[in-house]
């Protein structure tokens, strides 16, 4: 593997036991259409790791591809307001860049809140720290890697 952070990314989850399988694409994988689009899959599959915040804390929202989070659904599910992280904000939490925030492996565990509509699915795919790899896993693993509070997110 070429892509620097995604083999980093690869070496952290390793270090806390979790195997993934980074794939780099040719292509940016930086919006949730152009990963549907490089990897032949829908964009249903493709997992965006959005960064708000909520009580000044960074929160992570893992949403499928085509849903647009309600903040309004969030605030009232978490009972505090939620607005969306600027990029430093992006950058100091999770140690990554918008278009490349994976979904775990953060410098501090993140409080996680995933879009029930990625249960559907058998496999997802999510940024693998760039914005040109990703890596698939079972949206079951991924909610009880993340420790994720499973909502309707949109």
């Amino acid at each position: 593997m070429t892509d620097a952070r995604a083999a980093a990314f690869q070496q952290r989850l390793a270090e806390r036991g979790i195997d993934i399988e980074p794939r780099e694409m040719d292509e940016s994988t930086h919006t949730a259409q152009q990963a549907a689009d490089a990897l032949g899959c829908s964009d249903a599959a493709i997992v965006k790791s959005l960064v708000f915040v909520s009580d000044g804390e960074p929160l992570l929202v893992l949403a499928s591809g085509p849903n647009r989070v309600d903040t309004t659904l969030l605030s009232a599910l978490l009972g505090a307001p939620v607005t969306m992280a600027d990029a430093k904000r992006v950058k100091l939490a999770t140690g990554s860049s918008i278009g490349g925030v994976p979904p775990l492996g953060h410098p501090e565990p993140l409080r996680t809140v995933m879009d029930e509509t990625l249960l559907e699915l058998p496999v997802v795919w999510a940024a693998a720290a760039s914005a040109t790899s990703v890596f698939p896993i079972e949206p079951r693993r991924l909610a009880e890697l993340t420790a994720a509070t499973v909502a309707r997110v949109s």
